[in-house]
Parts: C-alpha cells; structure tokens; sequence
C-alpha cells in the first residue's frame, strides 16, 4: 500500500510538475485523445520501433531515458538509428525492452518526460495505466509494414511531428519515402519475364535459420520481385514473417537467393549461412550451385528497419534488374537513405557487423 501510494503521489507531483499552463490535444494511434504540453523538451520511447520514429524526426535530444534494449552491449547490433547515435547507450534506463516499462524507474528519472511515446500498446505495460501511474500523457504510436500499410506508418511520423511541433520534418519523410518507393517501381513495373527470388533468415523476435522468410518482403515487393514465397492480396495485409518448406523451396527452385543477415547471429554451426553451406536440399538449388545467393541488411530488428528495407530494395533491384539499375552503386544508395533519416552514413558500419557480407554474393566455399 505504501508502494502505491507513494507512486501516486509522485505521479500526481510529476504531472504538476511537466503539465505548464498551455497544453494541446492530440489523438493518437488508437484515436484516443492526449493532453500533452504546448511546447515538448523531455521525452522518452517505449516499444519496438518507437526510438527509431523518433531519430528519423531530428528529435533524438529531447530524449531523456532509454529501454535497456538500447544499452545492450550486442557482437550484432543492426539498428542504424542506434549505430547513428551513441548517446542513447549512455542515458538512464526506464524499463525492459518490448514496452515493459518500471513507472517507479520513470518517476525516479532526475530529468523527468514531458511524454511517453508506445509503439505497439497491446505488449509490455498497458499505456493507459502506466499514464495514471506516472502522471506523464502516453501517446500510443501505430508501427506497420512500409509496403502494405504505409498509412500506419505515416499517421504515427505526423502524431509525432504535431506533439513536438516537427509537422515540416514528418511531411519531409513522408515524402521521401513515397518517392523512394515510386522510383523503385518506375523501374521495374514493365519488366517480364522476371527471375523468380526468395529471402531466407528472417530475424522474429531473435534470429531465424534459412527457411524463415516473409511473404510479402517490402524490398520485393518495391521492385515488383517474382518472390516465390509471395501470399495474396487479401491475407499482404496481416501477415509478416513466416517457415518456407523446405520441399517446397526445392521444388519451385527460384534463380536468386537472398539471405538476410540477421541469422549470422545464431553463430558457428547454425543460421542460415551454415545451412546453405551444409544441407543437401539447399546445396541442390540452382541458385547455391551458381553462386546466385546474395546478402541483405536485416530487415526486422527490434521491429522494421525502413531505412534497411528502401537500401536493401535498391540492392535488390540491381541484382534483378542489372540494366534497369546499371546507375546505381547500392551502398552509396544506402548512405544517402540513411543520411536523410539519420543525417548519419552508417552503411559501412553495418556492413562491418556482418562481416562485411552486405550487398554482395554470399561465399559458400567452405563450411
């Protein structure tokens, strides 16, 4: 009872304490209206994706605290908004990754959030009653599938831009991303007789072997791709990562492969690599025997990573289509993508992480 009382004191004082005279309304993600201050100086994030929204609109020092996902000390660490800003390592810890938040560490915080920005509100602590709990407005951000449901995406970059006064900045992305997209598929709607591909190593919530792909990958969907693994319309919408049989795969035996990176994170002796480099039913694709299996950037990590998706369907893109991309060199490509998110060039520290593997063929010469 002491807990709690003291917890609701310190809420009720902190709410005093972050609310100033002047306020405005705001309806977030899940149409429930906020109460936030006028002006927003102190901030945190909550959830997969929430930090990375928040770097893409310039607002990375208004930050004050950090889930512990962001001062882990990884080998693999596949998040450009983080390699982008070292700070975040640095600063005070608020809770678990995933959205599980403390309230007692957030009302512990020597410079406390004005507002708490959720992704995904159905994991970790319910925003509504981690607002109550902390006297600090929770806006509850919609995080989605840049290929299917870019609107989400959209909708959440202008919540943000109108709560920290960034409306220019979130049309700014909107529109680069809508242009990066619209080129993409410019240069590959006419084109038949595609060669058919397929993505393996999808990282979900950890890392994946081969046969873990998603359906509906935005990098092909970008380039307008023969993915195998491609599912309808009807069901683009709701579905994400996904096993790929293995028979299947054989069968249909697709003339690219792609390998997400990500699954170098199971080590030696698994993931993705080493079951390319060892199992007899992948050995016997074509593409394994011709050498046509190529590396991407990580495409989830700690959720989506749009800047990754736009400079992996670049690379893709290429590989598909030479003639169509012959202009295109995909890691400076990549630079320029994560420069206008994160005015930072941190293609080649990615690609270090990987071993340097990125955007090119795989080795598959020794086990």
């Amino acid at each position: 009872m002491k807990t709690k009382l003291a917890l609701v004191c310190a809420g009720l004082f902190l709410m005093l304490s972050v609310f100033p005279a002047n306020a405005k309304d705001i309806l977030d993600s899940m149409g429930k209206t906020v109460v936030v201050p006028d002006h927003v100086s102190r901030i945190i994030c909550s959830g997969p994706g929430a930090l990375r929204l928040i770097t893409y609109l310039n607002a990375q020092d208004l930050v004050v605290a950090v889930d512990d996902m962001e001062t882990a000390r990884n080998q693999f660490d596949a998040r450009p908004y983080a390699i982008a800003n070292p700070r975040y390592k640095t600063l005070p810890v608020f809770g678990e990754f995933r959205g599980n938040d403390d309230p007692e560490k957030i009302l512990g915080l020597s410079t406390p959030p004005q507002v708490i920005f959720k992704t995904y509100a159905g994991m970790g602590y319910d925003p509504v009653e981690l607002s109550q709990k902390t006297g600090i407005p929770v806006v509850v951000l919609g995080y989605s599938n840049l290929a299917a449901q870019r609107d989400v995406i959209y909708n959440s970059l202008r919540i943000i831009g109108r709560v920290l006064d960034r409306e220019e900045r979130a049309e700014a992305l909107i529109g680069f991303f809508n242009n990066q997209i619209a080129e993409l598929n410019q240069r590959t709607a006419a084109i038949e007789n595609k060669k058919t591909c397929f993505v393996g190593g999808i990282a979900h919530k950890g890392p994946h072997g081969f046969l873990s792909t998603e359906p509906n990958y935005p990098p092909f969907e970008f380039v307008n791709a023969a993915n195998i693994a491609r599912t309808s319309e009807v069901k683009m919408q709701t579905l994400t990562q996904s096993t790929f049989s293995k028979e299947k795969l054989l069968e249909e035996n697709p003339d690219v492969l792609f390998l997400d990176l990500s699954t170098l994170q199971m080590g030696e002796g698994h993931g993705g690599l080493y079951e390319l480099k060892t199992d007899p039913v992948f050995q016997a694709l074509d593409a394994v025997l011709n050498g046509r299996v190529y590396g991407v950037l990580p495409y989830n990590w700690y959720t989506q990573n749009f800047g990754s998706i736009l400079a992996d369907a670049w690379y893709v893109g290429k590989v598909l289509y030479p003639d169509q991309f012959a202009d295109v060199d995909p890691a400076k490509k990549a630079d320029e993508i994560y420069d206008f998110l994160l005015s930072a060039n941190v293609y080649a520290d990615m690609d270090a992480l990987f071993r340097n593997t990125a955007f090119k063929p795989v080795d598959l010469g020794s086990k």
